[in-house]
């Protein structure tokens, strides 16, 4: 199954504030905030949810293609993401925008405030899937995740219209697209992907009950953090995945994204959505305990040792002989 990933392609400023957030802010003074945190440590990554889940994928041993918008100032991220095996030759550059920013501080309670530059990405909007689809040779699977909020509607619709299934994640654009857009992104999708908080905010913008948006999808999956992960069909009863503990959590920023890539890795090797899920949870704890969404260590060894540990030897043995492309 060949794989593109649409959504954002950015550089990520992380940074760590030894305190909590919620000392400093005033249950009636939030209409005026000003506040300025003191943090321990910046890191700079690559980053952006299209990139991240592209890079997941490709460690997996898979060859996704990234589609989205970058600036002139892609050039060596675009070829580190090449070296680790993602097609990057959809990818468009703007002439006048830089690579889009994301600037996200953490508290010691692993509560994050963010920040988003679009630059670039406002242009993905101008990419065309079909032309995509004809220079790869073909596409069995179209993520379409967090990125210009014209381009993600674009990209479904043609999706749609070239019999591609489509694996809808409108992630943080949900707070900011209106009620029909989000009912164009989720009716038809294969799958739909949300977090606790994402799911309730679909429920509102769309107006549809969970009946309603299980009629249009095939496999709901929403992520819940350390509670793990549900996977809900219509007429089927609901399937729940439990997280992959850790006790060594550093950073959570692009866990999502690594869960994400986990699940449709599973899916592509022809494996069932709850055994791809408990993949998903796997690679995201390992992301969970590095600083940076590209930065962490893989290796099929360890997959194994963390699905052992979860959910058993049966399980993970049925995953393993999956793994032999990890790198």
């Amino acid at each position: 199954m060949r794989i593109a990933v649409t959504g954002s392609i950015a550089t990520d400023h992380l940074m760590v504030y030894p305190g909590r957030f919620a000392e400093q802010l005033l249950a009636d003074r939030l209409d005026k905030v000003s506040l300025s945190f003191l943090v321990d440590r910046l890191e700079a990554r690559r980053g952006g949810v299209g990139a991240n889940i592209s890079w997941a994928l490709a460690r997996l041993g898979l060859c996704p293609v990234l589609v989205g918008a970058a600036g002139t100032d892609f050039a060596e991220y675009s070829e580190r993401l090449r070296a680790a095996g993602v097609d990057t030759s959809s990818v468009r550059i703007s002439d006048s925008l830089h690579t889009a920013r994301f600037v996200c501080t953490t508290d010691r309670e692993q509560n994050q405030i963010a920040t988003f530059y679009a630059g670039a990405m406002a242009e993905a909007r101008a990419i065309d899937l079909a032309e995509t689809v004809r220079l790869t040779g073909g596409i069995d699977l179209v993520l379409i995740g967090a990125d210009d909020p014209e381009a993600m509607l674009r990209h479904t619709t043609a999706a749609h219209g070239l019999g591609i299934a489509v694996a809808a994640d409108p992630a943080q654009q949900l707070a900011r697209l209106e009620g029909e857009q989000v009912r164009r992104l989720v009716d038809g999708a294969r799958f739909l992907f949300t977090n606790e908080y994402e799911a309730a905010l679909l429920r509102e913008h769309t107006g549809w009950s969970e009946k309603e948006i299980l009629d249009r999808v095939g496999t709901w999956i929403t992520t819940f953090g350390a509670e793990g992960v549900s996977l809900i069909r219509a007429g089927r009863s609901p399937l729940r995945v439990p997280a992959v503990h850790s006790d060594r959590i550093v950073d959570p920023t692009g866990a999502g994204d690594a869960f994400r890539a986990g699940f449709l890795a599973g899916i592509a090797w022809g494996r069932p959505p709850d055994q791809s899920a408990r993949l998903g949870c796997a690679l995201a704890t390992i992301v969970l305990e590095s600083v940076g969404t590209q930065e962490y260590k893989l290796l099929a060894a360890d997959l194994v040792s963390r699905m052992v540990d979860a959910y058993g030897p049966a399980e993970a043995a049925e995953i393993e002989p999956w793994l032999s492309g990890v790198s």
